[in-house]
């Protein structure tokens, strides 16, 4: 980005050590220098601590390097203590250029141009720890190393009966802790914002022991490294091994994770933060001015922003302040908006068949749970997480199989039919697993809306979640609107988006899009080594996705595609010839460099003429045999396997706002005024970081004014500005640029004016 506004850009190599010693250290940087970066783990340029910047001396030495190189402008990636030391350095700029003059290290011409300085920080931070942003560079892939890790441990613990107590990082953020424990379903949790009160100890052995009576056959205990009691006093994974043993006679193991939790390759989620606050970045350094505050880019609400650094350290160093001053309610608010709302939801599944907990009798429901439209990673932790609501209030959970065609044929069946009562254990093991348990497809109810209302008065529902992609949401529409006809109709419906396309009208966010984007872009990345180990070779990779071309355009930003050709934008023969032109020119420019592997995605439905073989095979053929190409179709290996920590975590808390929300429609609505209350139907949807709620009927409803039926996607795609930052940072030349017939100058992004390619 910053070469596409025309700037310099250096790589300061060690961090703060490679500014103070300068030379080699200092090196600038070209397109072709920072490729292949995205996959990679950790850091390509190196980091280190270093204590010399400390010390003004340090910084003098930095200051000098640093106008000597020609810069003026600085973006640190750290943690807030790295950000603060930029901070200070920033504040002493001045001071130092003066000093460096009467010294006599550099003549006064030479700092006219460098008498400000200005920074911008971007958090890497895998603890999630720091005040003001949603999310920090790096958490999202520390917690999959993390889940990964206990998937792994499931199988042993199950089968031996055993106990496991694992030790993450986070000596005073729990983020890491809590986040595996929902997505992983331990049995129990230490983090430092929320201590255990006294008799934590029979506490969390009452829960185990509740948890094995019912069957469960494993037991795992997620605490951070820096878990302590109400008066301080530290809570080891030993200590916790030790009492498991002891009191409960369980032969349990400990496992500390340690460093393993912050390698492997970026997720999905990091690549896309980085490089939007990287953008971003680059965009608040140039338009600061010697007076604008610091900035940090955060992320809010799924919009990246810039916040006041220094008060963002502030308030990151006042939560651990309030942990030593034992104001653990305060430590808890300082923390983003989701954090305890996540507590409180890992309590609430937890805390199974909790007498206090239980609604009286009349308050009772009994709701059915129905999966509809294609597999998507995280369908099974939602109906897990609201069996778990269910029964721990009270309600009666009924899982209906096989969608809707299993619910009008076959709910009589004998000896199981398709309407089913789920038992805590019988959900339990589903927190890790993909697909869908209870079965899936596409059929609606309309197919026999008869029936539909048959079944639902037979079985006595009082309210159905709907977990689903397009299917859901038009199953949805379809009953609201035969109220008036069928009374059975008359209970709360709500829609819970579970699709990879992320393609429901009400949300930003589908359960399982992020399963199916890091298990696209792990496929990508195998494609480029291929593609790069040939040297010369271009990859056209078919992404699924139905008319929306969320999953090209997301996938296309993470993995560095050349192009990305989606159906809100069509396919034109123009836009192939300007493509492959670019295609030519960086190949000649390559000259057989490594990592010179080439990918263009295609959504499935872009268009009905210009397929993936045939992109293929233009390409191919136009190459003239200086370069080849291939097309890949993964298919349904997009769906993916196990779904990631983020869908798992999310279909938690998103299943435990629809049960509560079903809930409150129950107790004060009531069958008779259900259709006139435009609320008793809706999708729940996240919306930046809210949940909100949205009505599927109405003037102003989803139906109406959200939706667009033909294409069946949302009206307004949240994404659709992102798909401009994949063209600049790949390079690829604007279409408005690239009129050959006419013979004006093209401007490339990448390669700057190319004279007419006629």
């Amino acid at each position: 980005m910053a070469i596409y506004k025309g700037c310099e850009a250096f790589a300061i190599h060690e961090g703060y050590e490679g500014l103070v010693n300068g030379g080699g250290m200092i090196a600038p940087m070209g397109w072709d220098d920072v490729r292949g970066f995205l996959s990679k783990g950790g850091t390509l340029i190196g980091t280190a601590r270093c204590m010399s910047f400390m010390e003004r001396a340090g910084r003098l030495q930095a200051a000098k390097n640093m106008v000597l190189c020609g810069m003026d402008a600085l973006v640190i990636c750290g943690g807030d203590g790295s950000l603060t030391g930029a901070d200070k350095f920033r504040s002493e700029w001045p001071s130092l250029i003066a000093e460096l003059v009467s010294t006599g290290q550099m003549k006064e011409e030479d700092v006219e141009p460098y008498k400000h300085l200005n920074i911008v920080g971007l958090v890497g931070s895998i603890d999630n720890d720091l005040s003001g942003t949603d999310a920090t560079i790096g958490c999202y892939s520390s917690l999959e190393r993390i889940c990964d890790a206990v998937d792994d441990v499931f199988d042993t613990a199950a089968s031996h009966q055993r106990g496991f107590v694992i030790e993450v990082m986070g000596r005073h953020c729990g983020w890491l802790a809590l986040m595996a424990s929902i997505a992983t379903g331990s049995d129990y949790v230490f983090i430092p914002e929320k201590p255990p009160r006294v008799g934590w100890q029979k506490q969390m052995c009452d829960i185990i022991t509740k948890h094995r009576s019912l069957g469960k056959r494993r037991t795992i205990v997620i605490i951070a490294e820096g878990a302590h009691d109400r008066e301080l006093n530290k809570i080891t994974a030993n200590q916790v091994k030790d009492l498991l043993t002891k009191d409960l006679n369980l032969d349990t193991r400990v496992t500390v994770l340690g460093h393993t939790q912050r390698g492997g390759q970026a997720c999905f989620y990091d690549r896309w933060l980085s490089t939007m606050q990287g953008v971003e970045a680059v965009n608040a350094v140039l338009e600061a001015t010697p007076d604008t505050p610091s900035p940090v880019i955060t992320i809010r609400e799924n919009k990246i922003e810039r916040s006041n650094l220094m008060e963002c350290v502030a308030l990151t160093k006042k939560v651990t302040k309030a942990i030593q001053d034992k104001d653990f309610d305060l430590a808890m608010q300082l923390r983003d908006v989701e954090f305890k709302e996540y507590f409180e939801s890992y309590m609430m599944t937890t805390s199974t068949d909790h007498p206090k907990l239980r609604l009286p009798e009349p308050k009772r429901m009994r709701v059915a749970i129905i999966h509809v439209g294609a597999p998507a990673g995280g369908m099974n932790p939602a109906t897990r997480a609201a069996v778990a609501y269910c029964l721990t209030r009270g309600h009666t959970p009924i899982a209906i199989h096989n969608g809707f065609p299993g619910l009008q044929r076959h709910h009589a069946d004998k000896p199981l039919g398709s309407v089913r009562e789920v038992k805590w254990l019988d959900a339990d093991p589903w927190v890790n697993e993909g697909g869908s348990e209870i079965g899936t497809n596409r059929g609606l109810p309309s197919a026999d809306m008869a029936m539909t209302a048959h079944t639902f008065e037979l079985y006595k529902f009082d309210a159905l979640l709907l977990i689903g992609g397009f299917e859901a949401f038009t199953a949805a529409s379809e009953m609201r609107k035969a109220r008036d006809e069928y009374e059975a109709f008359k209970i709360p419906l709500i829609v819970l988006p579970a699709t990879v396309s992320n393609n429901v009208p009400g949300t930003e966010y589908s359960l399982g899009s992020d399963t199916c984007l890091n298990t696209l872009l792990y496929f990508c990345d195998a494609i480029r080594q291929s593609a790069s180990s040939s040297r010369r070779r271009v990859f056209v990779i078919e992404t699924q996705g139905g008319k929306s071309g969320y999953l090209a355009t997301m996938a296309g930003l993470a993995i560095g595609a050349l192009a990305v050709y989606i159906p809100e934008e069509g396919i034109n023969i123009h836009m192939l010839a300007r493509d492959i032109e670019y295609l030519r020119e960086n190949f000649a420019k390559d000259a057989g460099a490594s990592r010179a592997g080439k990918i263009i995605l295609r959504n499935e439905q872009a268009s009905d003429v210009y397929t993936t073989q045939f992109i293929a095979d233009i390409i191919k053929a136009e190459a003239r045999g200086r370069f080849e190409s291939r097309a890949a179709v993964p298919g349904h290996f997009q769906q993916g396997g196990k779904p990631t920590p983020m869908d798992r975590i999310r279909a938690s808390r998103m299943a435990i706002k629809c049960m509560g929300f079903l809930e409150e429609r129950f107790t004060h609505i009531g069958k008779e005024n259900c259709a006139a209350d435009p609320m008793s139907a809706v999708v729940i949807g996240i919306i930046g970081s809210e949940v909100k709620f949205s009505a599927l009927g109405g003037p102003d409803g989803l139906e109406a004014k959200g939706t667009d039926w033909k294409d069946r996607r949302p009206r307004n795609e949240f994404w659709l500005g992102d798909k401009g930052t994949v063209d600049i940072l790949s390079g690829r030349p604007k279409p408005e640029d690239s009129c050959e017939e006419c013979g004006k100058t093209l401007y490339d992004t990448k390669l700057g004016p190319v004279v007419s390619r006629s």
